[in-house]
């Protein structure tokens, strides 16, 4: 009965979220923001699966490289507003070969939003294994596992790559990502473009770079109005059209920087409302090749070939 009562509010919450988005949202033709354009999650769950999912609905091939980053390279985030050599070589190997790093993970949810984010993963998150945000630092003691997963198109282009992002301890997803480089329409600079797809829509985020003096990074989803940096929840109206709503004030900050002991370490921070609703702090430590696992997705590609 507890399980059914679950469902039943997850179920609720969720449809009430893309209703909410259907009424407040602004409606687009995909053909005129293609900078928007993003896989939408597919009805109930996404999970772990869901880049094979993808691969077999664009044609796409998952490849075995294990020195692969989240971005091809990282001088594509260079633009007028952003110069990528200022940013230390440490942190600028990172995003060329995430695939290399092992993650250790840190998180804190005040008071005022530990019941929120404990219910939103309760009722939501796990439903569709998505977002399942640790709210306490013990969910994490056992670590984060850490996959990247590149998807190539028949002319060998990378269309995307996946980011999967896991707690340990249950297996639960924290993100399923889609990582890409993007400038919004109305800005000016390439950004970091981030897709979580969701069922029936997709969590996008837009981070803007930033160098800093000491040769740390920041990426930053702040904007002031629909076009800028900043985050877009999607729901998929038919074929041609989406309804986009621009939360302007849900926004997130990362700042990635060598600590005193030559520690390569990132602190990221979630806002909404003005309020800081969650910290992770991450520990990122290269372990050189041979040292990386392999996805199951990527190792099951390998044996077929």
């Amino acid at each position: 009965m507890l399980s059914i009562i679950t469902q039943a509010i997850g179920s609720l919450v969720a449809w009430g979220i893309r209703a909410w988005v259907r009424l407040t949202g602004k409606k687009l033709a995909k053909r005129d923001a293609p900078w928007l354009d993003c896989p939408m999650g597919p009805p109930g769950r996404i999970g772990s699966e869901f880049y094979e999912y993808l691969a077999r609905r664009e044609n796409l091939t998952l490849k075995q490289t294990p020195d692969f980053g989240l971005l091809p390279c990282f001088e594509a985030l260079s633009g007028s507003e952003f110069d990528s050599g200022r940013v230390r070589t440490e942190i600028r190997d990172f995003y060329e070969h995430t695939a290399l790093y092992r993650l250790e993970a840190w998180s804190e949810a005040s008071l005022f939003t530990r019941l929120f984010l404990w219910a939103l993963t309760r009722f939501v998150s796990r439903r569709m294994d998505q977002l399942n945000f640790p709210v306490s630092s013990l969910e994490l003691a056992r670590g984060m596992t850490s996959d990247i997963l590149p998807m190539f198109d028949s002319a060998d282009r990378r269309v995307y790559t996946g980011w999967l992002r896991r707690i340990s301890t249950n297996d639960r997803v924290i993100y399923t990502g889609l990582y890409s480089v993007q400038r919004p329409a109305e800005y000016t600079n390439p950004c970091v473009k981030v897709s979580f797809p969701v069922p029936f829509g997709s969590s996008t985020v837009f981070l803007r770079p930033e160098a800093q003096s000491d040769g740390s990074f920041k990426l930053i989803s702040s904007g002031d109005r629909f076009g800028e940096p900043g985050f877009y929840r999607m729901v998929e109206v038919d074929a041609e059209h989406w309804r986009v709503r621009y939360i302007r004030t849900l926004r997130e900050y990362f700042h990635v920087y060598i600590d005193d002991l030559g520690t390569l370490r990132t602190d990221h921070t979630v806002r909404f409302l003005g309020l800081t609703t969650l910290r992770l702090h991450y520990k990122l430590e290269c372990l050189g090749p041979g040292n990386e696992t392999i996805h199951p997705a990527l190792q099951s590609r390998a044996s077929d070939a």
